[in-house]
């Protein structure tokens, strides 16, 4: 595990920071990462003191606001309730294609990418069209806040779904009308 440098302000001071950190990053299959927009929901691997991301081409997921140089937040949920666990600061840095790391950490991805369409071509596919980032914890904090992390919504196209007509439960449920 990478040694994280001195906490945040409010941070944690624990030794186990880094043990939490870890484990919990690796127990999680989502995590919440906020770069320079906004907060997505990313999956990810956890790999020898860092968490990779792959993203930003066709099919896969985007990463928008993490650039190589950067800094983003990681908030950690639990497997099992969802909530949050942790909250750490890390380095973002990019991966080149088909270099040494790249060639260990993208096969280990592709084992934890689900419902890839090309399986057999996604490595290739991968180095062509996407970013593989290595993001790297620099401090952590498990102070919980103190109001809501709701989030407002997108905007979106999409609209609330309307009242069901009334006469649908007929239709659907082959109920016909009692003649008098």
């Amino acid at each position: 595990m990478t040694e994280l440098s001195a906490p945040a302000a409010g941070g944690d001071t624990s030794p186990l920071g880094p043990a939490l950190v870890e484990e919990a990053t690796k127990k999680s299959g989502l995590v919440w990462v906020r770069g320079e927009g906004p907060e997505r929901a990313l999956w990810h691997l956890w790999h020898e003191g860092a968490m990779y991301l792959i993203g930003d081409g066709g099919d896969e997921q985007p990463l928008p606001g993490l650039t190589d140089g950067g800094t983003a937040e990681v908030t950690v949920r639990s497997k099992d309730k969802g909530g949050r666990l942790i909250a750490w600061a890390a380095s973002v840095r990019e991966v080149e294609p088909r270099s040494e790391l790249w060639e260990t950490v993208a096969p280990e991805l592709k084992g934890k990418r689900l419902n890839a369409v090309d399986s057999d071509g996604v490595l290739d596919r991968w180095a062509r069209d996407c970013r593989l980032l290595c993001l790297t914890p620099v401090s952590s904090t498990t102070d919980l806040p103190d109001g809501s992390l709701a989030a407002a919504p997108a905007d979106s196209p999409v609209t609330t779904r309307r009242p069901a007509p009334a006469a649908l439960p007929r239709l659907l449920l082959g109920r016909k009308r009692k003649r008098g």
